[in-house]
Parts: C-alpha cells; structure tokens; sequence
C-alpha cells in the first residue's frame, strides 16, 4: 500500500470560504471547504482527505452530500468532483489559490 502525503493548508481552507456555493450557488455565510469522502484522495477511518481535495459548499449541500439519503454513492462522488472542478477553477481565476499549495492533479478533473 503506498503512503498518501497529506496537505494541510489554513489559508486554502479560508480562501474556500470566499466563493458561494458550487452546488447552488448560496451565499450566505456557511460555505465552506466540504473534503472528499473518496479514498483515493486520503480519506481514512478517522482523518479527512488532503485539503486540495475540497470543493465549496453551503451548509445545506454540505449536509445533503454527507448524509446521501437521495442520492447513490456514484452520484455524490460525481456531484463532489463536479464541485471540487468548480471550486478549483474558481479560486485559481480569482488569484485566490495558496501560491505554495499544490494543485491537484488534471487527472481528477475528468
């Protein structure tokens, strides 16, 4: 098994608050960096994905993402990454992505 190198990053966690939601486009103070709950970008038993794997929620989409309960895991994993893409695009168009902050890799757009 390989060892996933985590990235924490404060200043990508804050900035991903500074965009309304990616999902509904809500702007109201609850957006938020909503992790991946996939694996393969370092979600664990008890430890959240690597901060570049975010995408910017409201409260209510963060929620419903979550917990899933109208929803198949393929398509919360697709709703998330369609949000996650947003997000990126979003923060480095605005100059807002940490200059030492990794992006992800292309291949997680797709």
């Amino acid at each position: 098994m390989m060892k996933f190198t985590y990235i924490r990053s404060p200043a990508l966690m804050k900035a991903a608050r500074t965009i309304p939601c990616t999902n509904c486009g809500r702007d109201d103070g609850t957006v938020c960096g909503a992790h991946s709950n996939q694996a393969k970008h370092g979600k664990g038993r008890s430890i959240k994905a690597s901060d570049i794997y975010i995408a910017s929620l409201c409260h209510c989409c963060h929620s419903d993402l979550d917990q899933g309960a109208h929803m198949s895991r393929d398509e919360r994993e697709a709703l998330w990454e369609a949000c996650h893409c947003k997000t990126v695009q979003s923060l480095v168009a605005l100059g807002r992505w940490p200059a030492k902050v990794p992006l992800p890799e292309l291949e997680t757009y797709a």
